[in-house]
């Protein structure tokens, strides 16, 4: 992934953004969190507040079977927590990793803001405003053990993925190659992208792999629909800035995380789910010829014919 110092708004708008291929943008002016947000300065800044996280025994978290916990902490004492490496005091074992996605305060109505859910540190933060303050949708603070994997996903907003502190590498990949992804919704099954079980899923080792490591201080944009996933190499903590880049009444009302797809793609899925349904009525020697025919109908109607 390329790495670009000092772009402006002006030039990532013209040249970067209407590329759709991720970028690091890097010596942005972000506030003082990049110097002042050690352990100390967070755990005390925002109080014993208490906040939501992910506790889990391994490093890398699976959403899919659920090998995490939730568990709830006060907030300064999360932070020291996730900031060891062995634990005294732990949940599930002494080098449990710990994750916080912060969420708003209702998480079925509201949205992640670090303005209201940690007004403190939302102080020393400048988020860079390359895109127009009513497309804003939320600005999400993450804190992530060092060594914790999070599992491959893809979001339908575009994001900053803004790291504040600490090292992370994002491996990453087109939307294009999400046949060779195993998916379940909007998750890969595939979480080990560096040893993939290639039995289990042979076809990944088609999708072709995007990678960067973000120091601190640098800046990820991630185009909606490009799949990631990321690994904290060190302690960190980053802000997620989400927007709209499709007009408003294409999104999900309802979504508060960002990744529900757009209401057309869902209509479309429930209706194509109800084809399928339909086609089970014929013997299977119809059913292949139909849904054979059906495939050709979505590739030469729907697929962009720009790449293979």
């Amino acid at each position: 992934v390329e790495r670009l110092p000092g772009v402006t708004r002006e030039r990532f708008q013209r040249d970067l953004y209407p590329r759709r291929q991720p970028v690091v943008l890097t010596g942005l002016e972000l506030g003082a969190c990049t110097t002042k947000w050690t352990t100390d300065y967070l755990s005390q800044a925002e109080g014993s507040k208490e906040v939501k996280i992910h506790v889990s025994a391994v490093p890398q978290m699976d959403f899919l079977s659920k090998n995490f916990v939730y568990r709830t902490l006060p907030f300064d004492v999360f932070v020291r927590r996730a900031a060891e490496v062995k634990h005294k005091e732990y949940f599930l074992t002494e080098d449990e990793k710990y994750y916080l996605r912060s969420v708003g305060e209702d998480v079925r109505k509201d949205i992640a803001d670090i303005r209201k859910q940690f007004p403190v540190l939302a102080e020393d933060v400048h988020i860079p405003e390359y895109f127009e303050k009513e497309q804003f949708f939320s600005s999400v603070f993450r804190i992530s053990s060092a060594g914790l994997q999070l599992w491959t996903h893809y979001d339908v907003m575009d994001n900053f993925l803004i790291q504040v502190t600490g090292r992370k590498r994002v491996v990453l990949y087109s939307p294009r190659d999400a046949p060779y992804l195993y998916l379940s919704g909007t998750k890969s099954e595939v979480l080990d992208v560096d040893n993939p079980d290639l039995e289990k899923y042979p076809l990944f080792l088609k999708a072709k792999r995007y990678q960067c490591v973000l120091e601190a201080g640098d800046v990820l944009f991630i185009p909606a629909l490009w799949f990631h996933n990321v690994i904290s190499e060190e302690f960190g903590v980053a802000l997620n800035v989400f927007w709209k880049h499709l007009p408003a009444e294409s999104y999900d009302k309802t979504d508060t995380y960002g990744n529900k797809d757009p209401m057309a793609a869902s209509r479309a899925i429930q209706i194509l789910d109800r084809a399928l349904k339909t086609l089970e009525e014929l013997p299977e020697e119809y059913r292949d010829f139909y849904a054979r025919r059906m495939v050709l109908r979505i590739q030469e109607k729907a697929y962009r014919n720009d790449y293979g």
